[in-house]
Parts: structure tokens; C-alpha cells; sequence
């Protein structure tokens, strides 16, 4: 059958050349890319200061609308930011910790050994400091039992009265297991705790709508699925709770009058509320292609191929006997398929990229392979079969002495 998205692989230059199956990692960049930036240096050039009044200030907010149509966010309500642990820090930054009612306090954050290791850091760095300075915060990591999921009654179990955050993935990074946010979130409400989601594998290939979630704050970025390159993570905040929170984190752009330099701070009543200092204008002109190729393929056509494509990859790996660290059921599974080939799986993904097929491999995880819409049911085929003549010609074995690194 005729696959209508393939119609976009003349959009992504290096595809003429490079069976692409990373964009978990780095989305293929778009053709548009290259003339968004010339317009960028245009601009510079011929208006200099001047281009700040012409939309190079309001760019974190105007992309961020465009990041909006594909979560389901209403405008204005995300904001633009240089990387994904810098927006996780922002919304952590407006928790205070403080006792609630008598001896009950909100001391807990709630998060699960599979989240992604950048905003583990940033939780666990406020923690400690806030422990150095007298206050009893903690974080209680929920364990996966078996390296793929995170049980659903575990988690909701370790959210209770005195949880102040559910900081979470929707879609786990190393297995792709979508977790029930809608449960989760529920959870958190029901107790008076909020959620942060971590949708940086997710967003452009799950379906997502922030707003039917109720959900309180989400970040990601445009690098994965959303092919917009990096210095372009976003950070959606409820318009529910956003004129009632103020963000520690915080810079000059935040000021509801930024202009009249004033000493204190005055946090803007918008999304505006949420940045920090000069943005990274050049990042935002090189995310917008993708963006605008995105909203037009639609999450829905995108999610169906990717349940086909790694459906495929799964029945072919079963065939073989490849152990696969991904959930068996499609349902909970997000556009990532990863293979265990025990003691040599680095040394395969090396060896895949070296004949241009581009995958990555995770430590716990294996070789993660990730088609998009722009992928041919060839390409997937392709690859397995590659993995088969590497294994079958130990091809590998001059890889294994040179103890490659992670990539």
C-alpha cells in the first residue's frame, strides 16, 4: 500500500542518504531549517537592535504557541527555554515545602528510577540544598521491577498527603513505556500535590492534550520528534495555577515591565512569567519548520505508523530471539523499539551507524531504534536484517577491544 506521509521525505535532506532511526534522539532536520536561519542572520544584519521589536523578543512565547497545537495547550500558556532541565527547574523553583495544617507538611517529592537521569539531578540538587538549609524535603524514587515499567499501584500508593510534587515521565526513555498520566494526575489532585510531566518522549508522537489532563506543569523539547534541533525546550504551566505562582528561578523577561529596569521584581501576568534572561533566538527560528510540519502531518496519522512500524520491528526481533526491553503490548509503548544483544550490543550499534543506519544505544536499555513518518516499512526491515549479518560475521569483534563510549 501507498504510505501518504512518505510524501514528506523530500522535506529531510538526510534521508537521501542515511536510513534515519533515531529521532528519540535527534530528529532528521527539515529543509526549511536552512532558510529560517539565513532569514535569522538577515534580519541581524540589516536591523541590528532594531530586531528585537520585530520578534525576536516575543519568540519564546510565539514558537511556544506553536509547540501549544501539539499539546493541547492554550496560547500563551508555554514558554521557550535553552534545554529541558532548565524548564524542569523553573517549575520546581516555585515550590515552597512549607507545613500545611499542624504537624501535616508537603515534604515529598514523588519520582520513579526510570526518569530520565538530567531531571533526577536538578530534583535531587534543590533537595539537598533545601536539607543544608534546614528544611526536610525528600524524594521517593518508585523502582521498576523489572527494567521495562513502572507499576501503576506502586506509584499511585507513594503519592499521599504529604506530597508536594509528582515529577514524572510520560513516556519513559530507555524502555518507551507510556505511563497512565491520567491516572497519576488524578492521584496527585485528589491529594492536593501537583504534576510536573516529562514529555520530552512523547510530544510528536504520543497524543497529548495538556489541557484535558488538567496536568499543572509539562516540558519537553523540539530535539526528538518534533525535528526542531536543539536550544529549544518548552515549559507549559496551567493557566489555572500560573498568576498564582512565582518562579525563583527567574531573569529580566519575567518582569511585567522589563523595560523600566525596577530593582524588584514584578512577575508579568502572561507567559512571560516563566523566562529568564536573553533568549535563544536563533534556536527558535531553526525549531519552527519542524514545528509547522508536525501540525500539518497531525498526531494522529503520526502515532498510527509509529504503532505499525515498531509493531513491524517487534514481530521481526521475535522471530530471531532478540530480546527486546520494550513493553509487548502497543498501547503502552511509544515510538521506540530497544534490542538487548547482550555483552555486544554497543559494539553493534557502533557497526550499524558505520554502514548508515543510525540508532543509539542506552546502558539498560540496549539499541534503541525509533522510525518516524518519514520512514519507509523497508528501512525498519533493512536494519534487523543488518543486525543479522553483523552477528552472523562477527563484524563486531573489532569493535569490542575499543571499549567504545556511549553514543
Amino acid at each position: 500500500m501507498t504510505d501518504p506521509l512518505l510524501r514528506w521525505r523530500s522535506e529531510f535532506p538526510i534521508l537521501e542518504n542515511t536510513i534515519y532511526l533515531v529521532s528519540n534522539s535527534l530528529g532528521a532536520m527539515p529543509r526549511g531549517v536552512q532558510a529560517e536561519l539565513q532569514a535569522y542572520a538577515d534580519l541581524w544584519a540589516a536591523r541590528g537592535v532594531r530586531a528585537w521589536n520585530e520578534g525576536w523578543w516575543d519568540s519564546p512565547i510565539s514558537v511556544g504557541d506553536e509547540v501549544g497545537k501539539v499539546i493541547g495547550a492554550a496560547p500563551g500558556s508555554v514558554s521557550m527555554h535553552t534545554n529541558v532541565t532548565t524548564a524542569a527547574a523553573i517549575a520546581l523553583s516555585t515550590f515552597k515545602f512549607t507545613p500545611q495544617r499542624g504537624a501535616r507538611s508537603r515534604s515529598k517529592i514523588v519520582m520513579t528510577d526510570m526518569d530520565f537521569h538530567s531531571t533526577l539531578y536538578v530534583h535531587q540538587g534543590l533537595v539537598d540544598w533545601l536539607n543544608d538549609a534546614g528544611s526536610p524535603v525528600h524524594i521517593e524514587r518508585v523502582a521498576s521491577d523489572d527494567g521495562i515499567t513502572i507499576d501503576l499501584d506502586k506509584l499511585l500508593s507513594a503519592i499521599d498527603e504529604h506530597t508536594a510534587l509528582v515529577a514524572i515521565s510520560h513516556v519513559l526513555f530507555k524502555s518507551a513505556f507510556v505511563q497512565d498520566v491520567a491516572a497519576i494526575i488524578a492521584r496527585a489532585h485528589a491529594v492536593g500535590a501537583q504534576v510536573a510531566l516529562d514529555v520530552f518522549h512523547s510530544a510528536g508522537i504520543v497524543p497529548l492534550n495538556v489541557s484535558e489532563l488538567d496536568v499543572d506543569f509539562v516540558y519537553g523539547g523540539v530535539l526528538k520528534w518534533l525535528c526542531g534541533g536543539p536550544g529549544g525546550a518548552f515549559l507549559y504551566v496551567n493557566p489555572r495555577i500560573a498568576p498564582h505562582i512565582e518562579p525563583k528561578l527567574t531573569g529580566w523577561m519575567a518582569h511585567a515591565h522589563p523595560f523600566a529596569f525596577e530593582p524588584e521584581m514584578d512577575y508579568a501576568p502572561d507567559g512571560f512569567r516563566f523566562l529568564l534572561g536573553t533568549p535563544q533566538v536563533a534556536c527558535l527560528y531553526a525549531a519552527q519548520p519542524g514545528l509547522a510540519i508536525i501540525n500539518e502531518v497531525g498526531i494522529p496519522a503520526i502515532r498510527a505508523k509509529s504503532l505499525h512500524q515498531v509493531g513491524l520491528l517487534m514481530e521481526l526481533a521475535a522471530e530471531r530471539g532478540y530480546k527486546v526491553t520494550t513493553p509487548a503490548q502497543p498501547e503502552q509503548r511509544g515510538g521506540t523499539i530497544a534490542l538487548d544483544l547482550g555483552e555486544v550490543t554497543q559494539a553493534v550499534s557502533l557497526e550499524l551507524k558505520r554502514r548508515e543506519i543510525l540508532i543509539d544505544y542506552r546502558p539498560g536499555a540496549g539499541i534503541r531504534i525509533s522510525p518516524h513518518f518519514y520512514t519507509r516499512d523497508e528501512e525498519c526491515a533493512h536494519a534487523i536484517r543488518e543486525i543479522d549479518d553483523i552477528l552472523s560475521t562477527q563484524a563486531y569483534e573489532r569493535y569490542l577491544s575499543e571499549k567504545p563510549t556511549v553514543t
